[in-house]
């Protein structure tokens, strides 16, 4: 057995055993073939952030496993590896990628606190983001238009599990607390035209959902916003933040403009 793998000292039935925040895959012999992070997603069992451990395992013995032994879960792991799955049948629910930025390194012209001046459209302030989900759900659905990457998967719930999501991620109960860093944009009748949530993933400041209603106009006012929020979390002495985007987002050409770089490429598939 390969050193560093890590085998299932008592074997039960299950595939998993957890060792701290992650969970393993064993084979019959009871060698470590994959680990991930529980969760739940679509109502399935969810096995988020999956890598594989066994360096023995090819490509075809990494799927067949997954196939075999997580059938019917949603699996979120590295683009070869999906892209296998799908070949033996999988369906495709995102094709995401993680970027970071550090707030140490490489600070914007004129530094955090040019961000932080960064100006709004006349009219426009920013407020804390205290308001509840039923308020900020339209707002937040009419970011995600036909066309959006993200569309399909918005419009296939119903408008209250729309709003139960979004109150379960301010409530902090998605990825993490909610940060105070997380701003609102309103217009002179007090209406939310745009947002950022912001969250601490277990102490990485994360950028979870932005969000702008086109209707309203105001081109740029992510990129705005977002100057704003980030200046703040380095204020604050962070030394980096992280975000998630989908592929085909051109959301994702802004935060590269940002300082945003791609760490992790992901494929995200429901196992049949």
């Amino acid at each position: 057995m390969p050193r560093g793998v890590p085998r299932r000292e008592d074997r039960t039935d299950d595939v998993a055993q957890e060792r701290g925040d992650w969970q393993y895959g064993y084979d019959a012999d009871g060698v470590a073939v994959v680990r991930y992070e529980r969760g739940e997603r679509e109502g399935r069992p969810w096995a988020d952030r999956l890598e594989v451990v066994d360096p023995r395992a090819d490509l075809a013995a990494q799927a067949a496993f997954v196939r075999t032994e997580l059938a019917g879960w949603v699996v979120s792991g590295p683009l070869p590896l999906g892209e296998e799955l799908v070949r033996r049948g999988a369906t495709v629910l995102r094709h995401g990628h993680t970027m970071h930025r550090s707030l140490t390194d490489a600070p914007p012209p004129g530094g955090w606190g040019a961000w932080a001046r960064t100006p709004l459209r006349d009219g426009l302030r920013t407020v804390p983001c205290d308001r509840g989900a039923e308020e900020l759900a339209p707002v937040s659905r009419a970011a995600f238009g036909p066309g959006h990457p993200d569309h399909l998967q918005a419009e296939d719930q119903g408008e209250q599990a729309k709003v139960g999501k979004l109150a379960a991620l301010l409530a902090g109960q998605v990825i993490g607390p909610l940060m105070p860093s997380s701003a609102l944009v309103v217009d002179g009748t007090d209406r939310v035209v745009a947002g950022a949530v912001l969250t601490d993933w277990d102490g990485l400041p994360w950028i979870a959902h932005v969000f702008r209603d086109p209707a309203r106009g105001y081109p740029g006012l992510g990129r705005d916003l977002l100057r704003r929020v980030v200046a703040e979390v380095a204020a604050g002495g962070a030394t980096e933040i992280g975000l998630a985007v989908t592929e085909g987002n051109r959301a994702q050409r802004l935060y590269e403009e940002l300082g945003f770089t791609t760490t992790r490429s992901s494929l995200t598939v429901v196992v049949p």
